[in-house]
């Protein structure tokens, strides 16, 4: 059987409204973002969903809280959802991220690490749910760097291009995740740390 598997983004944050770019550090919702978790929670409160697990991270596990708290479904953290660790520039401005994306796909950020890395580490995840989910549908609430990982991981996606692709919102990407599914071994996404 095939796991059904939807990926939403943590809602804004006072940082995107501010033009920073986040990474490790927690975050925290905007008054928009606040309103934005409870819409999230609202457009999929009729699908059936049989776990919510979003990234450790404040600003995800807020919105997680938010949408669907209460509802009894059962929510989890996990850190393998993070956003790409920046390192030295966690918090920096966006327009710098820009500059730097396209370089850090195999190298990491000064004392963070690297696209390829946060790769590995969501395969990691997706081996775990594919194993113990089976028939299941399971909602992610991550951040950029794991969408494009999955992307690359689940619909075949460069990514490079992935990663320097402008970002367009919508409300919810779907992946179907085979019983037993492993990671690929082709040099674009095995995720070997470097």
């Amino acid at each position: 059987m095939t796991m059904s598997l939807v990926y939403e983004t943590h809602s804004p944050t006072l940082d995107n409204e501010s033009g920073h770019a986040t990474g490790w550090l927690p975050g925290e919702l905007s008054p928009t973002g606040l309103r934005k978790a409870a819409e999230l929670g609202e457009r999929r409160r009729d699908e059936r969903i049989d776990l919510v697990v979003s990234s450790d991270l404040h600003r995800a596990v807020q919105t997680a809280e938010i949408a669907f708290g209460g509802t009894g479904v059962r929510l989890r953290a996990d850190p393998r959802l993070r956003e790409i660790n920046y390192g030295d520039l966690n918090g920096m401005p966006v327009t710098r991220l820009d500059a730097e994306r396209a370089h850090r796909v195999d190298v990491p950020f000064p004392d963070g690490e690297s696209y390829r890395q946060v790769l590995a580490r969501v395969a990691d995840l997706l081996e775990e749910l594919a194993a113990g989910y089976d028939g299941r549908r399971v909602l992610l609430i991550s951040h950029a760097a794991p969408r494009y990982a999955l992307a690359v991981l689940l619909a075949g996606a460069d990514l490079t291009e992935q990663v320097t692709a402008p970002f367009t919102w919508q409300p919810g990407w779907s992946y179907s995740l085979p019983a037993g599914w492993v990671r690929p071994t082709g040099s674009s996404a095995a995720g070997s740390a470097r």
